[in-house]
């Protein structure tokens, strides 16, 4: 992947994921059925986030999970 921090210019980088619930259903039976991927900036922190999608085994598995 080719980054450049869009505020410092900075070219180094680090990933991550984040999930997150939808709407009221989701949040009773506390299913995370949004993921994103992060992109932060090592200089400045600067996180863009990214919306990915989910499987929907990988939805059942949370439900079991938490």
């Amino acid at each position: 992947m080719s980054y450049s921090c869009p505020k410092c210019n900075n070219t180094t980088y680090e990933t991550g994921q984040m999930r997150a619930t939808g709407g009221t259903l989701s949040k009773i039976f506390d299913v995370q059925n949004k993921k994103f991927t992060s992109v932060t900036c090592k200089n400045c922190t600067y996180t863009e986030f990214y919306k990915t999608k989910t499987s929907a085994i990988s939805n059942v598995f949370d439900f079991f999970t938490s």
